[in-house]
C-alpha cells in the first residue's frame, strides 16, 4: 500500500518574475544578446570583477596564519568597521558618537531580511512599506511574506523619460508610522529644498527610513558622492536602517557581502537594538560568511589597495559613459525616431531605454535581443562586438512600431521578463 506524502497538499508555486536569463538560455539563435545581467560585465562578456580584489584573494588563500574558525553572531568586527567609514566616512560625527553600528549580513536581501525581522518584533505599528525605487526590487516579496501591506513606486517617468524626484514627494502622503524604502537613492534627484521638505514629512509623521546602497561608487565614480544624502540624514539626526551591499561593487558576487546598518540617536539605543538584532541573526543563519568580507576589509584597510580598487570603479563608470554616448550617438546617425538624450543622463550600470512594451516584445522576439519589460538594461553588457547590432534593432523596433507595420499575434502580446 503506497504511503501518502506529506507533502500531496503542497501546490506548485506561481513563478517568479524574471525568468527571461532562462528564455535566452533555451534561444537556439547564435546572435542572441541578453542584456539584463545583474552583475556589472566586463568588454569580454565575463562578469567584471576588480584586479585588486583577484590580488587580494590569492594573498589571503596563501596565508598560512589565517584560520577557518566559524565568524561571531555578528560577523567580521573589522569588516563592520571599514564598512562604515565607507558608507558615512571616517571623520563621521555620528560615528565618532558609536550611534552608528551594523550586522555582518548573508545576501544581497540578508540585510533587507534581519531588519524586516525587527520592525514586525519591535515596531508593530509599521504594517505598511513604500517602497520608492528606479527598479523592480525583490525587497517588496520579503516584507509581503512578513505580512506587512506594500507599495511600490518607481521614480522613473516613462513618459517624461526621465527620475521625476516629484513622484518621491507626492507618494510619501502616506500614514503616520509607516516604513519608507528608499532604493538607490542617487536616483532621487531632489533639490535641497525638496530633501529638506521631504524630511519634514519623514519626520512629523514619524516615517521609519529603511534605505538601500547596493553598488556605492559605481554611479558617479565617487564613492562620496553616491552616498551624500544617507550622510545628510545622519546629520539630521534621523534614525534608520540601510542595507549596505558590497558585492558588486567588489567584483564578489556569489559571496553576497552585505551589512544591515543601524543609525540610533545615542549609542544606549545602538547598543539595544544590535543586541535584539544579533539574536535575529542568530535564528537566521547563525554565523555570515568570511572569505568576501575578509577580502573587502583587507582592501578597505590597506591605503595602495584602496587607491587601486576606487581606480578600477572610476574605469567602469567612465566606460558605462562612453557606453551610453556611443548608443545615443549611433541611434542619432541612425535616424532613428525621438530624443535619446535621457540614456547619458542616467547614472550607473543599468539604464531605461525609453522603449514601450511593443518595441521591447519586438527586440526580445524577432532580434533576440533580450532586455526586461520595463526596458532597464545593464549597460555593461553593451561592447564593441554588440553595439551595432543593438542600436539597430532599437533602430528597427522603433521605426515598425512607429508606423504601425509591426504585425505581431494579438494574444501573444505579453513578453517574459520583469514587470514594474
Amino acid at each position: 500500500m503506497p504511503t501518502l506524502s506529506v507533502f500531496m497538499d503542497v501546490p506548485l508555486a506561481h513563478k517568479l518574475e524574471g525568468s527571461l536569463l532562462k528564455t535566452y538560455k533555451q534561444d537556439d539563435y547564435p546572435n542572441k544578446i541578453f542584456l539584463a545581467y545583474r552583475v556589472c560585465m566586463t568588454n569580454e562578456g565575463h562578469p567584471w570583477v576588480s584586479l585588486v580584489v583577484q590580488k587580494t584573494r590569492l594573498q589571503i588563500s596563501q596565508d598560512p596564519s589565517l584560520n577557518y574558525e566559524y565568524l561571531p553572531t555578528m560577523g567580521l568586527k573589522s569588516f563592520i568597521q571599514a564598512s562604515l567609514a565607507l558608507l558615512f566616512g571616517k571623520h563621521s560625527q555620528a560615528i565618532v558618537e558609536n550611534r552608528v553600528g551594523g550586522v555582518h549580513t548573508v545576501g544581497d536581501s540578508g540585510a533587507f531580511q534581519l531588519g524586516i525581522q525587527f520592525l514586525r518584533a519591535w515596531h508593530k505599528d509599521a504594517r505598511i512599506v513604500y517602497i520608492i525605487s528606479s527598479q523592480k526590487e525583490l525587497h517588496g516579496l520579503v516584507f509581503q511574506d512578513m505580512g506587512f501591506t506594500v507599495y511600490e513606486y518607481s521614480v522613473w517617468d516613462p513618459k517624461k523619460l526621465c527620475m521625476d524626484p516629484d513622484i518621491l514627494l507626492n507618494v510619501v502622503e502616506i500614514p503616520h508610522g509607516c516604513v519608507l524604502v528608499m532604493g538607490n537613492i542617487i536616483d532621487c534627484k531632489l533639490t535641497p529644498s525638496g530633501w529638506a521638505k521631504l524630511m519634514s514629512m519623514i519626520k512629523s509623521k514619524q516615517i521609519f527610513p529603511f534605505f538601500d546602497i547596493p553598488c556605492q561608487g559605481l554611479y558617479t565614480s565617487d564613492l562620496e558622492e553616491d552616498t551624500r544624502i544617507l550622510q545628510y540624514f545622519v546629520s539630521q539626526g534621523f534614525e534608520f536602517f540601510c542595507s549596505q551591499s558590497l558585492s558588486k561593487n567588489f567584483g564578489i558576487y556569489d559571496e553576497g557581502v552585505g551589512i544591515l546598518v543601524v543609525v540610533a540617536v545615542n549609542n544606549q539605543q545602538l547598543l539595544c537594538v544590535l543586541s535584539q538584532l544579533e539574536g535575529l541573526a542568530q535564528a537566521l543563519w547563525l554565523n555570515p560568511p568570511n572569505t568576501g568580507a575578509r577580502i573587502i576589509t583587507s582592501i578597505l584597510c590597506n591605503p595602495a589597495l584602496l587607491g587601486e580598487w576606487k581606480q578600477s570603479l572610476k574605469e567602469v563608470v567612465e566606460n558605462i559613459m562612453l557606453t551610453k554616448e556611443k548608443v545615443k550617438e549611433k541611434l542619432r546617425l541612425l535616424g532613428t525616431p525621438g530624443s535619446w538624450g535621457h540614456i547619458t543622463e542616467q547614472s550607473g550600470t543599468h539604464g531605461y531605454l525609453g522603449l514601450n512594451s511593443q518595441q521591447v516584445e519586438y527586440l526580445v522576439r524577432k532580434k533576440h535581443i533580450y532586455i526586461p519589460k520595463n526596458g532597464q538594461i545593464n549597460f555593461s553588457c553593451i561592447n564593441a562586438n554588440n553595439i551595432n547590432y543593438i542600436t539597430e534593432g532599437i533602430n528597427e523596433a522603433v521605426l515598425l512600431t512607429e508606423s504601425s507595420e509591426m504585425c505581431l499575434p494579438k494574444e501573444k502580446k505579453t513578453l517574459i521578463g520583469i514587470k514594474l
